[in-house]
């Protein structure tokens, strides 16, 4: 941790605050640190005076007693914490992205059945592997369940709730000489150290264990074997799952272009959980137990752009433990959702999507997911997981292109001086595009690689190229405010080309108000009818005539074979202006049954 400190940003300009021999009157008693809080780098200055009893210090101290900078950078991470007592009991992952400005990643290494998937052990040692060779910080501990474990020394010589540092990990080659370096097969382990620094592990590959004399010297030399009780200690990584219950994985984001390594784009959204009496006002909607207020809380949109991209979500509250003589020393439960959402949502949801994830709910100071996700477009919904409660949040996206990420304000279109000359919407239509079955093979191979369009009254939804396949799975949504509710929506189908995309199929959905009732079949275009798909469905649609409502679309499967077009049209809820912005259904609806039906063309 000292190199560490040393070569970051904790300690700046550490050289101008080292003691100087040959000039001992330029010492002044004061040091400057830096600790990363609530997304920038906060500066911190104290004095020499540290605490001690008989001349030893109380807290952090060096092997060295002319060796200080632990115990001075303890006080100042002390200061910024209110107090020497707000680090007891302290969280190890909130500890590293202080002293890093990354994000941590909490692993459970028992309910993620590491201890039982060969496959999953190997892909969770390379991550560890590529964290630490990448600058990271990585913190483990075995779980103590009750007060009486809390330290408890095992048989083995590691002891219960203490958060271990993980101070290498890496691939060991077994043997001597050549032979040694020819063998493709190598050891997967990882070096701990306890903070007492003292008591090691007494099982395989212990300091002066006989599972050494496999290794070379010169091998043993670059791992840095010692035989000392200094609680420092090797273990392959199946023994450090064995044992172990909790592991924090803490990324230095790498976000510089000129780096060799994975670079990350990263989106950075600072808000607030806030109370309001009116329900538009509302940010603090509780989880999503609470299905009356769930959606009043502060949403962000973002685009993932690449056909599958990983993406990291950190959700961080304010500290709370500077105030924790004051009565407010508790942090919040917070977590968050991801739901997917049509490609042209500009405005504000009210009613839940499909959701793709999300993290856990705990009153930690924050949160993480690392999450694959398709191309699409995505809603954050940071809460709290009870409603009524406020706290200001930093809420980080990182993904390997940008993701346009921002907060939805509004809750509609605005209304402007134009409103009254160009017209307003009247009602909402939401268009989902679920998959096709038995479309035509144009290529050479006798696929496509079809996408569909959805327009309406001069906007339109394109989905992603879907590759080889004549039954594509388009699962894409529209959002559609419309002036005009006679106007019917089109949806078309294309192959794509390189030089000129050919089309497949279109077909044109009526949006008379009302109930209707009407076979359709995929045509050419002009209307004309050579390339109808035989197979007929029911056709159900419900528009209100009501101005300022949110239409909702019915629709019932009816003999769905194939080949056809799937769409859902969904239900939407509206404001209703005229009884306090109140968000209210005006049809039968049922909350214990997804707001979706589908129907098929």
């Amino acid at each position: 941790m000292g190199n560490f400190c040393l070569n970051w940003k904790v300690i700046p300009d550490w050289k101008d605050q080292e003691w100087d021999k040959e000039k001992p009157e330029t010492y002044a008693g004061i040091f400057h640190f830096q600790f990363w809080r609530f997304g920038q780098w906060v500066d911190v200055v104290i004095d020499d005076r540290l605490p001690t009893v008989n001349g030893e210090l109380v807290y952090c101290h060096s092997n060295d007693r002319n060796e200080f900078w632990s115990a001075l950078v303890e006080k100042a991470y002390a200061k910024m914490c209110g107090c020497y007592e707000g680090l007891d009991g302290g969280n190890t992952a909130d500890a590293l992205v202080d002293f890093t400005g990354g994000i941590s990643e909490p692993v459970d290494l028992i309910e993620n059945g590491y201890k039982n998937e060969e496959e999953k052990l190997h892909d969770l040692f390379e991550r560890v592997l590529k964290v630490h060779s990448r600058g990271g910080l990585i913190s483990c501990s075995i779980r103590a369940m009750t007060a009486q474990d809390m330290e408890a020394k095992l048989a083995c010589g590691l002891v219960k709730g203490h958060a271990y540092a993980v101070t290498d990990v890496r691939k060991v080659r077994l043997g001597h000489g050549l032979l040694a370096f020819f063998k493709s097969d190598k050891l997967s382990m990882i070096r701990m150290r306890n903070p007492w620094g003292q008591r090691e592990w007494n099982g395989p590959w212990s300091d002066s264990s006989e599972e050494w004399k496999n290794v070379s010297k010169s091998e043993r030399e670059r791992m840095g074997v010692t035989v000392q009780d200094d609680g420092e200690f090797w273990m392959t990584f199946d023994d450090f799952i064995a044992n172990f219950t909790d592991l924090i994985l803490c990324r230095l984001i790498n976000t510089s272009y000129l780096s060799l390594h994975k670079t990350w784009e990263e989106a950075v959204m600072r808000g607030s959980w806030s109370r309001h009496d009116d329900p538009l006002r509302n940010r603090a909607g509780g989880c999503s137990n609470n299905k009356h207020s769930f959606l009043q809380n502060p949403q962000y949109v973002f685009d993932v752009k690449k056909p599958s991209d990983e993406v990291l979500v950190c959700l961080q509250q304010k500290d709370r433990r500077a105030t924790l003589r004051e009565g407010r020393g508790e942090n919040l439960a917070i977590g968050f959702d991801i739901q997917r959402v049509e490609l042209n949502r500009t405005y504000r949801m009210h009613a839940v999507q499909q959701k793709v994830g999300g993290s856990i709910f705990i009153n930690s100071r924050s949160v993480f997911l690392r999450i694959e996700l398709t191309q699409g477009r995505y809603v954050i919904i940071p809460t709290t997981f009870n409603a009524g409660l406020e706290g200001e949040f930093l809420l980080r996206v990182f993904a390997d292109v940008p993701t346009d990420c921002k907060e939805l304000m509004l809750d509609e279109p605005p209304r402007t001086c134009w409103s009254g000359m160009c017209g307003y919407p009247s009602l909402v239509t939401q268009v989902h595009v679920v998959q096709a079955d038995g479309l035509a093979g144009q290529d050479s191979d006798r696929v496509s690689d079809p996408y569909v369009i959805i327009r309406c009254e001069g906007d339109k939804v394109r989905s992603a190229v879907c590759q080889n396949t004549r039954s594509p799975n388009f699962n894409t949504k529209g959002l559609f405010y419309r002036k005009k509710a006679n106007r019917p929506i089109s949806i078309e189908i294309y192959n794509h080309n390189v030089l000129k995309d050919g089309f497949l199929g279109q077909v044109t959905v009526p949006a008379e108000q009302g109930r209707i009732q009407k076979t359709l079949h995929l045509k050419d275009k002009g209307g004309e009818n050579d390339n109808d798909l035989p197979e007929e469905f029911m056709v159900h649609s419900v528009t209100p005539m009501c101005p300022g409502l949110v239409a909702p679309k019915e629709a019932h499967i009816i003999s769905p074979p194939p080949p056809c077009l799937m769409v859902v049209f969904s239900r939407h809820p509206y404001f209703d202006h005229n009884d306090g912005l109140q968000i209210v259904w005006k049809w039968p609806y049922n909350p214990s049954q997804i707001d979706e039906q589908q129907f098929l063309i």
